[in-house]
């Protein structure tokens, strides 16, 4: 396992809990040294972690898309042997897997794309992985899959050839997007229909049970305003990590219109301008033509 932050870290334990063993890295000794505790041995470098694993080699990354991954496989292709495999489980573009594939295929190192959700409950939980990559790599790692997704055979599959792995786990992202922007502005009417009083926690609670919008995703926001009812102290700026934006722009260049998908992350983005031009702007138009008010900061 390489890289572990929150989520790699449960990935590993949980792999330790079905009874495999695991070599682990993380430029952080903090994080290596957890994992020993609980019965991983550790590297202090990928070249240390090749070494320290008999061949053939069955690597997962599981670290941020982008440079980062691309500098972490950029020195395993020095390292790594013919008959090895990586297993990419960040949420990297689906077109760098492709690309990626393709340059290890002709050093004889397999490569599988393994769109992975399931956050840091995984480790209780167990992990939905959307496996890219070739039928027969897929099939010779079952015991590792199976035993990180929920159940033998649930929770898991290989989609398709590589690629498909992180294609399927970014449509899944902006799906989430969508999900959850609906959520939220539900909550804010209830909130803002002062007259009842509503509880929030309440209403999430029972919609839990029985209800049509039901879902895991409900569950966490329930938890989440039973902690803070009033969301206070959390500012209101929410981050994407590039998955949304993909879909977007995939669903552009596939001619498929997504309208909630698009406005859901259009308003993750409005959400960081604390000094809106945009708004300052429309509200000088309106005193224009029409003589509005124009509020004073």
């Amino acid at each position: 396992m390489i890289g572990l932050g929150r989520m790699g870290a449960n990935m590993a334990q949980r792999l330790m809990n079905g009874g495999h063993e695991v070599v682990v890295f993380d430029p952080d000794a903090a994080p290596r040294a957890k994992l020993v505790e609980k019965g991983a041995r550790a590297a202090d470098s990928l070249a240390a972690l090749v070494a320290a694993m008999p061949a053939p080699r069955v690597l997962w990354l599981m670290i941020p898309a982008g440079r980062i991954t691309e500098s972490a496989l950029d020195e395993l292709a020095s390292v790594l042997e013919r008959g090895d495999t990586l297993v990419e489980g960040g949420n990297t573009n689906y077109k760098d897997s492709q690309r990626r594939a393709r340059a290890f295929a002709d050093r004889g190192v397999d490569y599988l794309d393994c769109g992975t959700s399931g956050g840091v409950w995984g480790l209780e939980n167990g992990y939905s992985l959307m496996i890219g990559g070739d039928e027969a790599v897929v099939q010779r790692l079952h015991p590792i899959f199976s035993t990180l997704a929920p159940a033998v055979d649930r929770g898991w599959g290989r989609v398709g050839p590589v690629g498909a792995g992180h294609f399927t786990k970014m449509i899944h992202n902006g799906i989430e997007y969508g999900m959850m922007q609906a959520y939220a502005e539900g909550f804010s009417i209830l909130q803002h229909k002062r007259e009842f009083a509503l509880d929030l926690h309440q209403v999430a609670d029972i919609w839990r049970d029985g209800s049509v919008v039901r879902s895991w995703l409900l569950d966490l926001t329930a938890d989440a305003l039973g902690k803070n009812p009033t969301m206070a102290g959390i500012a209101p700026y929410v981050a994407d990590s590039g998955e949304g934006r993909w879909t977007v722009a995939e669903a552009i260049d596939l001619d498929v219109p997504a309208p909630v998908i698009t406005l859901a992350l259009l308003e993750r983005l409005r959400s960081r301008d604390a000094d809106s031009f945009t708004d300052k702007l429309l509200a000088a138009m309106r005193n224009e033509f029409g003589g509005h008010a124009v509020k004073k900061e």
